[in-house]
């Protein structure tokens, strides 16, 4: 950052898969738009495309495969140990396929941000887009939240609406999805690093100073 008076905010990326989301920060940090460090990726699958764009961008990876652990919460204080010893100011999960443990979500609580493919509360859970486009949603979105103890359910910071078309099947209707996911998902992030999103004991959202409705601070998407 050319601004030295920006403190650079250490952030550890988890993710499970292709590591889009990943990459949007990636972009946002190599532009000098975010004023954050990726310390670390760590997947818990191997071999993923995630792994390979944080080797690219020289970012150290870490590998915890689920599949190696006798349990959901040996799994979860291992994560734990392996995240801490970035020492990181925010967890970010980009596309990171697990239920967490409440001992896991009490631990990072405040300082952990979630990405969900659907204008939460709706359509919490897994095939958002199939069941947005079965309940004849005229729009449908993505959320970016604070993470708690509760599946998708914690306070929504940001999000962004896209219509539903006449022609959209799940897969026309995630892709537009995921551009939005790649606007909001750094924009959350930046305004975390920089002091203004801000979750309270109380479990709202806070930005600038100003308590965010339910839905976060919304957007609409400029594409249809």
């Amino acid at each position: 950052m050319s601004d030295s008076n920006v403190k650079t905010l250490k952030v550890v990326v988890l993710i499970s898969g292709s590591g889009s989301n990943l990459q949007a920060l990636i972009d946002g940090v190599a532009a000098g738009e975010l004023p954050i460090e990726i310390a670390a990726v760590i997947s818990n699958r191997p071999d993923v495309m995630g792994l390979t764009r944080a080797a690219t961008a020289g970012i150290p990876t870490a590998v915890l495969d689920h599949k190696s652990f006798a349990s959901r919460e040996a799994f979860d204080q291992e994560l734990m140990r392996t995240i801490d010893a970035y020492t990181p100011g925010l967890v970010v999960l980009a596309g990171f396929m697990r239920i967490l443990t409440p001992e896991f979500t009490q631990h990072y609580l405040g300082r952990m941000l979630n990405i969900h493919p659907s204008l939460l509360p709706k359509f919490q859970g897994l095939h958002t887009h199939q069941r947005a486009l079965d309940a004849g949603e005229q729009e449908h979105g993505v959320t970016v939240h604070f993470v708690t103890a509760e599946l998708d359910g914690g306070p929504a910071a940001i999000q962004a609406v896209v219509p539903v078309l006449a022609n959209d099947d799940a897969n026309l209707l995630a892709k537009r999805v995921q551009r939005q996911e790649h606007v909001i998902y750094p924009l959350a992030v930046k305004w975390f690093a920089l002091g203004d999103l801000v979750m309270t004991d109380e479990g709202k959202a806070v930005l600038k100073g100003e308590t965010l409705p339910a839905c976060g601070y919304q957007i609409k998407a400029n594409e249809p």
